[in-house]
């Protein structure tokens, strides 16, 4: 009997089934094994028979069209079609014999009659599909001439930045339509015409740039032949190996092999052993890698005294050397805690791990910070208050057990798209959405979802807090609440004084119908739907924690979801979308003030006296300061120095301009970055950074799983990020001694609870993990909660709503609040210098057209945005996505100046900023805002000077 373990580089040709029934069928003599309902291609697949096939691949249904699979079954007549007959006990499978070859040839060589005969330059030779089954069935000649009726003149397509699509050689086996389909789920291809005339479409007959294409590569990776195929393998030809890695960009965490010339990447392909993405990707992920090597990348470390001067290429030991006598004399005149480190959310765990212990151990003190502070610090304080742990509750595939999704503050199709197209999936098979948010997002327009599957609860800027009280309110005075469940799991005390407070009238949707602008029968449509639903999940973004009640709102959630029993089972729970591809590590490596690894607080003595004695110092028990407060202590006076380590706090904090003047208020600011972003503009001393494919590492996802990072090129500059840290740390005088990344692993596993069972050894070996794995977990956590909490039982917490200092009246009517697009990243340094560009090449401010038409502004109009903290000019886009009077814009492009206007505003518990709500006034003008024109003559002096420091090193070796 034949078993064979699971090969994700090895295509099944149909996708795994799940059942506990299993049959013993016979094919070719072998004897194996499956669960019932299993294909008889993927059964033979299993028993290492390999079946010809061109219109089956795994990842994607059935579909029975090419006929080159047919196998013989005893008993049956004819011959099936192997990928869309399913096994049943005591079958017995043909798949090689005179007839069966015969057909097989007979299809190739309709197949192969109208394609071009021309593999040896085709971009797809040596690794196209069609090629290798007309090998594999023997096929010799052509008997079909060109001289009738072909697709050979057809013309290529070569809209796309990143892939072209040539007709001539499609042989309509619709794969790239079923993928764009069943995984991407953006239904942006068809088969247009019928027989002879059947042909692939983006749209309506349009280009691929016209269509509704995202360009996340899915139909590319699908197709069998070169009809669809990569720019990057048109110009460099076929890869010659390949890395497993993980994604820089989002939270999500997808695998990827980087397929490989030398040391050149020659494409992205997602990995479809990745647990968090299954081979999907998207467009970001799978295209946009080019910003690793491109031109303005940092490869030289550079110093200077002041930030008007010119920068002086130097080496790494001099560099390293400044960076340290600095950071000593600055303490010697000012004080130990007048200097500290920001981490990043883009760098590793072991990097991010380094920098804390930087601050703690060398510059000795709390100070350290991290980007997760201005997106999810929120996150942290509710969650760990409510359920005991700081981190979301279910992997992504939970949710495909969910019979009701609730997306609150989200935008998951851009901000997280391979997890968009999950939810889509799940949406198609039935499931009900519920969503809560100012703008009416993508996934409310996902294709087949009916009009009586999805509710939009399109509330106001800073309501949430009343939105969530009210849903509880219907749940706890319509008795939906789950009693059982918060009888054996919930703390009693906690609940009944929740109880109380939430029955009261003043949360009722009737009550709170003005403050979130939803009616109250739509707020008792959903809270009903939520809590009847058996299984019922909840996904919520930024747009939950950047608010000055961020935290109470995080609490809020874990309150709905513990009063109506939906947590510690697949399909259920409370899962936090992450922005940043390693956010959940920043804050597990103890980046935040008052919390060392694994959220030890700093005054604990016993969690203190584990990292003293393992990192033979002494530890300051007292929390440090946070990035805000290290910004006045800087204006002050009384903070001098900053160590940022991937992180464009000038950028992307809110108040710019404040932000600005306290980077020019230090003495020292040493940047570790890939570019001169806008922090770096205001260093003295720059240190390269290197990007994901010059490392080794790990990143944790959104759902807590820890990804192998795996080095597929040398450090463009030399060093990886966290041998900077250590020899900056060396030079200090503290010493850090690590030969790999795998070494600092180790460490962390000896000092956080969570992490103890994690190593490199058992990531290779099991692929990822979540997070807990120590010894009552050793293969990891993918559903927590299951049996307790952490705090043992849950507790309620009660959620007084209080309305935001930030108001709107007559002088600033419009409610600003931001967002990201699916073509770019973040603050945009990495996408910026890809073809994403061609998507999204300016920050534009959606308005709705009547506050357009009140204003005498028009589609493309310059306007200027007032806030009571600044001004700044976009370009205007007017549209019904956003309600009237709100308007929005994404922070992609440095020079838009969007957190000019932010406030300083921010999450009562944490500091996270209120990025989500600024009262602002629109107007139509001509010229840009004074911060923007001060902006450009600071970028260009800055550029300049650069490019002097990069001028006289190449003067001088010559």
């Amino acid at each position: 009997m034949k078993i064979e373990t699971y090969n994700p580089n090895k295509d099944y040709g149909t996708p795994a089934v799940l059942s506990e029934t299993l049959v013993t069928v016979e094919i070719d003599g072998i004897e194996i094994t499956v669960p019932e309902g299993t294909s008889v291609m993927r059964a033979a697949a299993m028993a290492d028979i390999n079946i010809p096939k061109l219109c089956a691949t795994d990842n994607l249904d059935s579909f029975g069209s090419c006929r080159l699979c047919a196998v013989q079954i005893d008993g049956h007549r004819g011959l099936p079609a192997s990928c869309t007959t399913t096994v049943y006990e005591g079958m017995k499978v043909t798949t090689q014999n005179q007839k069966l070859a015969e057909l097989r040839r007979n299809i190739m060589e309709l197949y192969i009659s109208d394609h071009p005969l021309d593999c040896l330059t085709c971009p797809a030779n040596g690794n196209c599909e069609l090629q290798d089954m007309a090998g594999a069935v023997g096929l010799r000649e052509v008997r079909y001439g060109y001289s009738g009726e072909n697709h050979l003149e057809s013309e290529k397509d070569l809209s796309n930045p990143y892939f072209d699509f040539d007709p001539s050689k499609c042989i309509v086996c619709s794969r790239c339509v079923r993928a764009c389909e069943e995984v991407q789920g953006t239904f942006a291809l068809t088969i247009d015409g019928r027989g002879f005339a059947s042909m692939v479409s983006p749209g309506q007959n349009q280009d691929f740039m016209d269509s509704e294409c995202v360009s996340c590569g899915a139909c590319v990776q699908a197709c069998p032949t070169s009809t669809l195929m990569e720019k990057s393998i048109v110009e460099l030809g076929q890869p010659e190996h390949s890395v497993v890695t993980t994604c820089a960009y989002c939270g999500v965490g997808c695998s990827f092999k980087a397929e490989m010339k030398g040391n050149q990447v020659v494409r992205m392909v997602p990995f479809k052993g990745g647990d968090a993405n299954h081979g999907h990707s998207c467009v970001k992920g799978r295209f946009a890698f080019g910003y690793a090597t491109h031109k303005d990348r940092l490869k030289s470390p550079m110093i200077r005294n002041a930030i008007n001067e010119p920068w002086r290429e130097v080496s790494w030991e001099e560099a390293l050397q400044f960076a340290a006598e600095k950071l000593k004399t600055i303490q010697q005149k000012y004080g130990r805690n007048s200097i500290g480190g920001i981490t990043s959310s883009r760098c590793t765990n072991e990097e991010t791990y380094l920098v804390q212990k930087l601050v703690r151990a060398a510059f000795g003190n709390n100070n350290t910070d991290t980007c997760a502070r201005v997106c999810h610090s929120p996150t942290g304080y509710g969650l760990k208050v409510t359920l005991g742990e700081s981190a979301g509750t279910q992997n992504f595939d939970s949710v495909m057990q969910a019979d009701v999704i609730l997306v609150i503050g989200a935008n998951p199709t851009d901000a997280h798209p391979v997890f968009g197209s999950i939810m889509r999936r799940r949406l198609r098979e039935g499931a009900k959405l519920i969503v809560a948010d100012p703008r009416s997002i993508d996934l409310l327009s996902t294709p087949r979802l009916k009009s009586d599957q999805a509710i939009h609860l399109p509330l106001k800027p800073g309501a949430n807090v009343a939105m969530i009280n009210a849903l509880a309110h219907v749940v706890v005075s319509e008795g939906l609440e789950d009693a059982d469940f918060i009888a054996n799991r919930c703390d009693d005390e906690s609940y009944q004084s929740w109880k109380a407070f939430i029955q009261d009238s003043r949360h009722s949707p009737e009550a709170v119908e003005t403050i979130t602008g939803v009616s109250a029968s739509l707020l008792r449509e959903a809270a009903r739907v939520y809590a009847s639903a058996p299984n019922a999940a909840i996904y919520y973004g930024l747009g939950v924690t950047e608010h000055s009640q961020g935290s109470t709102m995080v609490m809020g959630i874990a309150n709905l979801a513990m009063a109506t029993g939906n947590l510690g089972r697949e399909g259920v729970g409370v899962n936090p979308l992450r922005g940043q591809n390693n956010v959940q590590g920043s804050c597990d490596m103890g980046s935040f003030p008052h919390e060392l690894p694994g959220y030890q607080h700093v005054s604990n003595d016993e969690s203190r006296a584990r990292f003293e004695s393992v990192w033979g110092v002494q530890l300051d028990n007292e929390p440090g300061l946070r990035i805000p407060n290290m910004f006045d202590a800087a204006i002050a006076g009384e903070f001098k120095a900053m160590y940022v380590q991937g992180k464009d706090i000038a950028q992307s904090d809110p108040g710019t301009q404040h932000v600005e003047k306290a980077l020019r208020a230090l003495e020292c600011l040493i940047v570790q970055d890939l570019f001169l972003n806008e922090t770096a503009k205001f260093a003295h001393v720059l240190l390269p950074g290197s990007s994901f494919l010059e490392k080794d590492g790990t990143f944790t996802n959104a759902e807590r799983r820890i990804n192998r990072v795996r080095k597929v090129m040398p450090p463009l500059a030399g060093k990886e990020d966290w041998q900077v840290t250590m020899e900056l740390a060396n030079a200090l005088g503290y010493p850090m001694h690590y030969n790999h990344p795998s070494e600092i692993m180790d460490e962390i596993a000896q000092l956080t609870p969570t992490f103890t069972g994690v190593s490199y050894q058992r990531l290779d070996e099991l692929g990822s993990i979540q997070w807990p794995c120590n010894d009552s977990h050793p293969t990891g956590t993918p559903t927590m909660h299951v049996d307790d909490f952490p705090i043992g039982k849950g507790r309620f917490s009660v959620t007084e709503y209080v309305a935001t200092d930030e108001r709107t009246n007559s002088r600033f009517p419009l409610l600003l609040t931001t967002g990201r697009i699916l073509s770019q990243y973040n603050v945009g340094a990495q996408t910026r210098r890809t073809d994403n560009q061609v998507w999204h090449d300016e920050d534009r401010l959606d308005l709705h057209p009547h506050d357009a038409e009140v204003r005498g502004i028009r589609e493309n109009d310059w306007v200027g945005i007032t806030s009571r903290a600044g001004q700044t000019v976009l370009r205007a886009r007017i549209t019904e996505k956003v309600l009237p009077g709100v308007v929005y814009t994404t922070f992609h492009h440095p020079g838009s100046g969007a957190n000019v206007i932010t406030t300083d505003n921010s999450d009562w518990a944490t500091n996270c900023p209120e990025y989500k709500v600024t009262a602002v006034q629109v107007e139509r003008v001509s010229q840009p805002s004074e911060w923007q024109r001060n902006f450009i003559a600071f970028e260009n002096m800055q550029l300049n000077l650069l490019k002097q420091a990069q001028q006289e090193k190449i003067t001088g070796e010559q």
